[in-house]
């Protein structure tokens, strides 16, 4: 019985927000936002089955894992995700997702790698990346990325299938180190000139903005930001080179 309700609710709140997001025709809700979810949805119709609310809460499912993984639950990065999810889909909208979360998902035992999974086929390899970067934006939103939540978010990214070269780029983002503007464009210290030019064409077009215009504006942001880290880097690296 109790698992029949469970079934109830969660088929309803997808019912609410498919309504929301307008998909029943006519003229669109202020919640479609133009958000993850519509990626979805354009996904959906190349042959994915997966709704706005599906991804919503296997996004906030993947968040909590990242705000765990201290043993301790920061307020600031409780906060940065509540504060992206009214962002980008609208307060009601994220309210509904956060009551479903704690009503029923986070009672249940739910599985980082099911969750990963489910998203990697049904996501572009660019909005898994910038998946990834929201994750330690997450993780850094206290000011301090801890090793157990590098770990965590490590995995994470196994179960999406990002490269380990992508995963050690975005992680030097969030890294003040001697090595970061080599790592953040996928290089080594022993690299030539010629190289260093090449890797920054070839990291700014992976990273660039226009790759995610079909997201919604807080996801942009995110890109906006992981472009600017590649100029930043390779801008450092003409500066130590001189060239």
């Amino acid at each position: 019985m109790k698992f029949l309700l469970i079934l109830i609710v969660f088929w309803f709140l997808r019912y609410m927000f498919s309504k929301m997001s307008g998909s029943g025709g006519g003229q669109r809700s202020t919640f479609s936002g133009g958000g993850f979810g519509d990626v979805f949805q354009q996904q959906r119709s190349r042959g994915d089955q997966v709704s706005p609310a599906d991804f919503e809460l296997n996004l906030l499912s993947l968040s909590s894992f990242v705000i765990k993984a201290d043993g301790k639950v920061s307020q600031s990065e409780l906060d940065y995700v509540r504060q992206y999810f009214v962002q980008a889909y609208g307060k009601e909208r994220a309210n509904a997702t956060f009551k479903i979360f704690n009503d029923v998902i986070k009672k249940r035992d739910v599985s980082a790698q099911r969750i990963a999974m489910h998203l990697r086929s049904r996501t572009r390899y660019e909005s898994r990346l910038q998946i990834l970067h929201f994750l330690f934006s997450i993780a850094n939103a206290d000011g301090h990325v801890t090793t157990s939540e590098v770990n965590v978010i490590q995995q994470i990214a196994t179960y999406l299938a990002i490269q380990g070269a992508d995963f050690t780029s975005i992680k030097a983002m969030f890294f003040k180190k001697p090595d970061s503007a080599y790592k953040i464009l996928e290089i080594d210290r022993s690299v030539t000139d010629a190289e260093v030019k090449k890797a920054y064409r070839t990291m700014a077009k992976k990273y660039h903005p226009d790759k995610l215009v079909h997201m919604d504006k807080a996801y942009q942001k995110g890109a906006e930001e992981k472009f600017r880290a590649v100029q930043e880097a390779y801008e450092q690296l003409q500066k130590e080179r001189g060239f």
